[in-house]
């Protein structure tokens, strides 16, 4: 026996007394499997697409093909929302309210800007918030049973990224600054030699100062000129300085590069994008106390304290850790949480460990977890620069795999539903 959810979105009311015109009552417009879609869903639905694509200058297609693939989404919808409920798959209102405030910020309106442009529009805020609820639980829907299909091997990461497609994805933009000692094809020997061995020496000065305050020095031989080139991808760099100029770390110059017109220097003044990524890594080992029904608050801290001080007596950090510390996943290996960057671990604990010494002990300090004291054993930097690639690259793979299984998966969703548009 199948289950239907009834809605009437309004109730005709006819009255001899003041003639007021009859108006239409909602139907059912699609039954779906154990659920119906009521006309007046349809034409909500409608009425929301149509803003959407007006506010962003995308022209309507014609009404009876809008009504058709409107309908065939909230098919999809119906169904992907019955498996929610069967799944127990829910939506806070803490996360559908912070996902509506980022709708209305990416539309460059505050929440009450953005209730009146709907209102405007004729759009109801509440239904609106029940779309974006809608949106958000299929969503999960979708990553539950699609995500697992997909797999990115690191055979095709590697291949993405050697290709001319994942080399420009990945690319650094450097901001460079160019300083030309002009020398005319023409110019003596002797001038030309001047202006290298200048050139030299500016490339010496220029780790101290700008090019523009170099191009402006007066004992220079030959006339100096200075320009800001902005951000450069590699193909857009001149081929004279192209090669040497991506090694270079920022602040760095390149130079002197010799061509018709003189001779160059080029300093680095930023970098963005994944070539390089220094983070300062540090490796820590901790001991973990946690208050319980057995043991205070105060005992906790206590303890932490006490075993504090044993190491600092002469005690083996590790041996305490594997006999008295409560984080499972570390216990065993003495403490040791291994390599951390940057934002790991929760804020306490990573004020905590930048503020001890190579080799030193903190003071017992409390997170969410109980009562800590760690240990600093190395520090590090560590370029992240080629792991930060191949994740994205992964994330572009795992997507576009993605997309094309969702495709399938939809299909086989819809073809396996009963569905009935009246």
């Amino acid at each position: 026996m199948r289950l239907f959810r009834w809605a009437l979105a309004g109730i005709a009311l006819a009255s001899s007394l003041c003639g007021a015109a009859t108006v239409p009552m909602d139907r059912v417009a699609v039954v779906v499997d154990d659920g119906i879609i009521m006309e007046s869903e349809i034409r909500e639905r409608i009425n929301t697409a149509a803003y959407n694509l007006q506010s962003r200058g995308a022209p309507l297609p014609p009404e009876d093909v809008f009504r058709q693939e409107i309908i065939k989404l909230m098919v999809l919808e119906s169904i992907q929302l019955q498996m929610a409920e069967r799944a127990g798959v829910r939506i806070s209102d803490n996360m559908l309210n912070a996902a509506i405030a980022d709708i209305a910020a990416r539309s460059n309106m505050t929440l009450e800007q953005f209730r009146a442009a709907l209102q405007t529009q004729g759009i109801s805020y509440d239904s609106m918030r029940e779309q974006v609820r809608t949106q958000m639980v299929t969503q999960r829907v979708q990553r539950g049973n699609v995500a697992q299909k997909v797999f990115v091997s690191e055979d095709e990461i590697t291949g993405f990224l050697a290709s001319e497609e994942g080399q420009q994805l990945i690319a650094p933009e450097l901001h460079l600054d160019h300083l030309l000692l002009e020398v005319p094809l023409d110019a003596p020997a002797a001038t030309r030699s001047a202006a290298r061995a200048a050139a030299l020496q500016l490339l010496q000065d220029s780790r101290k100062q700008s090019l523009a305050s170099l191009a402006a020095r007066k004992d220079l031989p030959v006339t100096a000129r200075q320009n800001d080139l902005g951000w450069r991808k590699p193909q857009d760099i001149p081929s004279l300085f192209a090669g040497q100029l991506l090694a270079l770390a920022t602040g760095e110059t390149a130079g002197p590069f010799e061509s018709d017109s003189g001779y160059h220097l080029v300093k680095v003044l930023e970098r963005r994008g994944m070539d390089r990524h220094i983070v300062q890594q540090t490796r820590a080992r901790h001991i973990l106390v946690k208050p319980s029904e057995i043991r205070s608050e105060e005992q906790a801290k206590a303890l932490a304290a006490k075993l504090r001080q044993r190491i600092i007596d002469g005690e083996d950090f590790a041996t305490l850790a594997r006999q008295y510390s409560e984080d499972i996943g570390s216990a065993m290996e003495g403490g040791d949480l291994g390599w951390a960057n940057p934002g790991q671990f929760v804020p306490e604990f990573t004020q905590a460990m930048d503020a001890t010494a190579i080799n030193g002990i903190s003071q017992p300090f409390r997170s969410e977890f109980g009562w800590h004291i760690l240990q600093v054993i190395e520090r590090r930097e560590k370029d992240m620069g080629s792991e930060i690639q191949r994740n994205m690259a992964r994330q572009i793979l795992f997507e576009r795999k993605y997309e094309d299984e969702l495709a399938a998966w939809l299909v086989k969703i819809r073809d396996e539903a009963y569905v009935d548009i009246k």
